[in-house]
């Protein structure tokens, strides 16, 4: 009875398979089927390229673009599709800006634009979306000097707007309790979202600085003004940041709906001692209590488009163990897309506990299969992966992102998916044999096409467009060029549009010999 059931139900699905390939040679079009593939199609899969750390100072722009090209190139083999890129490290730009002065962790010297002049930001999304990845403009919204800058310009905001800030343990930062500080971020955010095609604008884990001992925050004078009722002085603190939240929420989208708006708080909420009902199994430092960042609540309210708690440990930890950690996240921040930033060095230099012989990848990247809220990683930092320390890269491009992935959708944003594209056709040129289409009719943000899939199926393969292991190109472009040998090779291939939020349209279908 057994033997007969699958035999029948094999009998089936053959016969349903067929007559799904006719039905789209007839008519040239086809929708997903359901993948029956254990391969991610959709996966958020990011990298950090930090400024802060010094690396781009003494480069030309000559160097600093072949580094970053270099960089860009590694990490689309190593199947990265998104990009951070920080562009704001102490209330300064790695971009043009008539608000705030150039940044020394671009040119050595604040104030100094870029000679040969170049925007780097700019740069940098032609670069991304060329090779088909999201740039996500990353910002430190309060910090406003590090330890390590000696000197400002003079257009800089602790110099025009000195009440404005404060100083903690050598650093500046924009005073959270003043309501002008709130909106002079958003000021600077809506002026980079305006005029710049970002994907996303990130922000990470700098709110109140991180507690040092003996270093009160000098705050006082702003919680007897602006204290709105509050008695306690975390409490406040917490409705400062929470309200600074909600504000840039708003600034993004009014300014434009589809940008996305990240946020990379540390990896600990709460402790369960300071709050045996929510709080994880550890024992470090607190968004909530100390840094005085209530993350579940802006990921619950919808103020955030996506989270990525940097779980930096290692799974053992005594104290901030990543399992617990990864867990913890999974069961109370999934109302918003949740990818895990990732520490490359960390994770490669601690040992599988349950295998000497390894390091932690493996185990770390099958709890993310594991946990159904995770939707994605960001790799910490980039230039680690880049230099495959550990084998890391290798092992992505090779094993855990060796096929394309789309980006995790946003039904909260947009879920309408774009028209196909029109007019498939294949033409011989100099250049190779190419597949041409044209871009889908589509008036407004959210039915417009911006990219576009490209699969490839053998001629009596199931057509399912939810494997991911079929994308041959993820492409700005209309048009692909085509692996041409002997003409003698039957293929199936089929194109679909992308809009902002990557929804998928319905595929467009052409049958080649290559």
């Amino acid at each position: 009875m057994e033997i007969y059931h699958i035999e029948m139900k094999t009998l089936k699905y053959t016969i349903f398979a067929i007559v799904t390939i006719c039905l789209m040679a007839a008519c040239g079009s086809t929708k997903s089927i359901k993948s029956t593939s254990s391969k991610a199609k959709r996966e958020f899969r990011g990298a950090w390229i930090q400024a802060v750390n010094g690396q781009f100072i003494g480069m030309s722009t000559e160097q600093m673009q072949k580094t970053l090209s270099y960089q860009l190139d590694e990490l689309w083999r190593d199947g990265v599709n998104a990009i951070i890129f920080q562009v704001r490290p102490e209330c300064d730009a790695l971009y043009k800006s008539d608000l705030e002065p150039w940044s020394r962790f671009l040119t050595g010297q604040q104030g100094v634009a870029p000679s040969p002049y170049w925007d780097p930001l700019q740069w940098m999304i032609d670069e991304c979306h060329k090779r088909g990845m999201e740039l996500h403009a990353w910002i430190n919204p309060y910090r406003a000097k590090t330890k390590t800058t000696n000197s400002l310009a003079a257009n800089h905001i602790a110099k025009t707007r000195p009440d404005m800030c404060f100083e903690y343990d050598g650093l500046y930062l924009l005073n959270p309790g003043n309501p002008e500080a709130k909106d002079y971020i958003c000021k600077v955010v809506d002026d980079i979202v305006s005029r710049y095609d970002i994907d996303g604008l990130h922000i990470d884990d700098y709110f109140y600085p991180y507690p040092v001992a003996g270093i009160s925050i000098n705050d006082e004078k702003e919680f007897a003004r602006y204290r709105s009722g509050f008695s306690n002085i975390g409490d406040w603190r917490r409705d400062n940041v929470n309200v600074f939240i909600k504000q840039l929420a708003q600034t993004i989208h009014d300014r434009k709906p589809w940008v996305k708006f990240g946020v990379s708080p540390f990896g600990i909420y709460r402790n369960a001692k300071s709050d045996p009902k929510v709080g994880s199994a550890t024992n470090g430092t607190q968004n909530y209590d100390d840094l005085y960042a209530d993350v579940l609540l802006w990921v619950n309210n919808g103020w955030v488009d996506y989270c990525v708690p940097q779980i930096y440990w290692e799974i053992g930890n005594k104290a901030a163990d990543y399992k617990t950690l990864i867990n913890w996240w999974n069961n109370h921040a999934g109302n918003r897309p949740l990818y895990i930033g990732e520490d490359v060095e960390r994770t490669v230099k601690h040992a599988d506990p349950d295998n000497k012989n390894i390091h932690q990848m493996s185990a770390k990247y099958k709890l993310h299969k594991q946990l159904p809220n995770v939707n994605g990683t960001v790799l910490w930092y980039a230039k680690a992966a880049v230099d495959n320390v550990g084998n890391y890269g290798n092992t992505l491009r090779a094993n855990y992102w060796k096929y394309r992935a789309l980006q995790p959708l946003m039904p909260f944003i947009d879920e309408k998916a774009p028209n196909k594209p029109r007019k498939l056709r294949t033409v011989r040129t100099d250049d190779g044999y190419m597949l041409f289409w044209k871009e889908p009719k589509g008036k407004d943000w959210n039915d417009k096409a911006v990219k576009y899939v490209v699969y490839r199926f053998e001629p009596n393969e199931k057509i399912d467009l939810s494997d991911p292991s079929k994308i041959v190109s993820i492409t700005s472009r209309t048009w692909y060029k085509m692996p041409y040998k002997d003409g003698s090779n039957k293929y199936v291939y089929i194109v679909t549009a992308l809009d902002r939020m990557s929804n998928e349209s319905n595929g467009v279908l052409k049958k080649v010999k290559l």
